[in-house]
């Protein structure tokens, strides 16, 4: 996944940072990569820190417009600060950068995501590769259509969390044998 969006960045990088006098020539590469890992780092914090559902929609393209969506404003918070403190550029110079990368970067990595013609990346493998393979198993384009359909508030509390999560994995895996096993994952995924 990450060789994936770091050409998507390198990409749309042109005038962005290769063209940035801001960014010296040398280390236009380390900008692209630093950008990349802070996608891929924001993802991964938004998983650990509980926005299962948010990652999910955003990534599934479910998570309304990018210039609008929470999630990836936090995305856009942590390469701002990253540029800012590894190469020395203030706010507007690192908000600029952003601001002019992150969207294009994002409506084309959920493009690719949701393209059933696009094999080289898909939802799956993309959680897979944020949770270190703890997501194997599980449907997530089923969770997706639950999570935009309302179907996954299991508990009716009118939230979607772990409560309904656990409902709802108890419910098809109590028919199988092992689903300690799968509560066990599916625990880990919003620890």
């Amino acid at each position: 996944m990450f060789d994936q969006l770091l050409n998507l960045v390198k990409q749309q990088a042109g005038p962005v940072i290769f063209d940035n006098p801001d960014i010296p020539n040398e280390r236009n590469e380390e900008a692209v990569a630093d950008v990349t890992s802070s996608i891929t780092g924001g993802l991964q914090q938004a998983l650990a820190g509980g926005q299962f559902k948010d990652v999910l929609k955003l990534l599934g393209g479910q998570g309304g417009e990018i210039e609008a969506n929470p999630l990836a404003g936090q995305l856009s918070g942590n390469a701002v600060s990253s540029l800012m403190e590894k190469f020395n550029l203030n706010q507007g110079q690192a908000g600029s950068i952003v601001s002019n990368l992150l969207p294009g970067v994002l409506n084309n990595f959920i493009s690719k995501t949701n393209d059933p013609t696009d094999n080289s990346i898909d939802l799956q493998g993309i959680f897979s590769s944020l949770t270190g393979g703890s997501t194997n198993g599980i449907d997530l384009q089923g969770l997706l259509g639950r999570v935009t359909q309302g179907g996954f508030d299991k508990d009716g509390d009118g939230d979607t969390d772990l409560n309904d999560v656990i409902t709802m994995v108890k419910g098809g895996a109590s028919q199988q044998s092992g689903a300690g096993g799968v509560m066990d994952m599916v625990k880990g995924l919003f620890s």
